[in-house]
């Protein structure tokens, strides 16, 4: 049995936030049922190159797990066909522009009639309140506003954004969280709720560290490139090959350790190094040295010789070091599935490993409407009626 087996999630998202949230919930077991626009479906089902076949690669990697039902709001049927659905789940999940959900009638105080105890996640960009609630927002522009570009990149250089949508897959998280959060709730007390997640207040939060520095001296952080802020050394660092490795000292322990790892222990007793506080007032001496030290030999001995003095050192792996690594595979990071057009699919593994509930790769990424019979079947409907339904662009 699965941690989330019984559960049914109605998902009216697209993009990413949305997606990887429901990603997130399938994968432990719950019935998602995807719901689509006829004819076109999830925006990203079209988002490439590179296509599979002619299956976008963004689509298949964060949507298995889940059932397609295509249903065009603007008839009136489709709109009782997912009340049907409302009165037999425990979660909706959307993404839309606030207000939409309510011109269509589908709003929670609407669907909550149909169920008193279903949990409704909205998921947008800014909230459902305040002034800036009506801007349309990707990730690219959340990284922006939330001040997350502006810590990121080198000291001279411009800002940059992360390399994955960190703030779509962070509030995805958040919202998966709110929702095991609120199906706790519901056991406990027998209440449904409505959850207000926003991309802003998502990534806002995970500044952490990054925000405390602000509030102790009222100064905005500082991009430092491949460094840390607070500690040092803690950074990437080239070596001999030209390749980059990466140091992460943490403790004066640590430190030591590192200066016998490298076999400079004399900076360990210059009183300039002495402490984390000292190398930190002192990086713009320590760090070249270092530097300048690193190029004498290839990143791959720098490393070995690093683990072995038990200091946490790695490589900067590109995503084919990724997928051939050994604790990666060992790990079942990378796995592949059946697809019903493309034979086989490779998917990322599940990072949770339960030892009594383990999640699984049990549904590939859906063809548009590729449930639609099994479930509207399942709500009673007669296969002439679901015929009828395809006549008047229904589903």
């Amino acid at each position: 049995m699965k941690p989330l087996e019984g559960v049914r999630v109605l998902d009216l998202t697209r993009a990413l936030a949305g997606p990887f949230c429901t990603l997130m919930l399938g994968d432990y077991g719950a019935d998602v049922i995807k719901i689509e626009l006829p004819g076109s479906g999830d925006d990203t089902r079209t988002w490439g190159p590179p296509f599979i076949g002619v299956e976008s690669a963004y689509f298949l990697s964060i949507n298995r797990n889940k059932r397609s039902l295509t249903l065009n709001f603007k008839e009136p049927k489709a709109v009782e066909i997912f009340l049907k659905l409302v009165s037999e789940s425990d979660v909706i999940v959307e993404n839309f522009t606030p207000g939409v959900m309510a011109r269509l009638g589908l709003d929670y105080d609407t669907v909550k009639v149909a169920n008193p105890k279903i949990i409704y996640c909205s998921i947008s960009g800014f909230g459902q309140d305040g002034p800036y609630k009506s801007r349309p927002a990707y990730d690219q522009i959340m990284q922006g506003i939330s001040g997350l570009m502006s810590i990121t990149g080198e000291p001279d250089g411009e800002p940059e954004k992360i390399g994955i949508a960190v703030t779509d897959i962070g509030s995805g998280m958040w919202a998966a969280f709110s929702i095991l959060t609120a199906l706790h709730h519901l056991e406990q007390k027998g209440e449904g709720q409505y959850i207000d997640v926003a991309m802003l207040d998502s990534q806002v939060a995970w500044l952490t560290y990054q925000a405390g520095y602000f509030f102790a001296n009222n100064t905005p952080p500082q991009r430092l490139g491949k460094a840390h802020p607070t500690l040092v050394p803690y950074q990437a660092f080239m070596a001999q090959d030209g390749k980059y490795f990466n140091v992460a000292v943490g403790s004066e322990r640590l430190w030591e350790r590192f200066c016998q790892g490298i076999k400079r222990e004399e900076l360990k007793d210059n009183p300039d190094y002495a402490t984390n506080g000292d190398r930190v007032r002192n990086r713009a001496r320590i760090v070249p040295l270092l530097q300048q030290y690193f190029l004498t030999r290839p990143s791959t001995d720098w490393v070995e010789d690093l683990q072995a003095a038990s200091v946490p050192a790695g490589p900067i792996s590109d995503l084919a070091d990724v997928f051939s690594d050994p604790q990666v595979l060992h790990r079942q990071m990378y796995l592949e599935m059946p697809h019903p057009t493309l034979g086989s699919i490779k998917q990322t593994g599940l990072p949770l490993k339960f030892s009594l509930t383990p999640g699984g790769l049990d549904r590939h990424p859906p063809l548009l409407g590729e449930h639609n019979q099994e479930i509207l079947k399942g709500l009673g409907y007669s296969t002439a009626e679901i015929e009828q339904m395809v006549e008047q662009s229904v589903i």
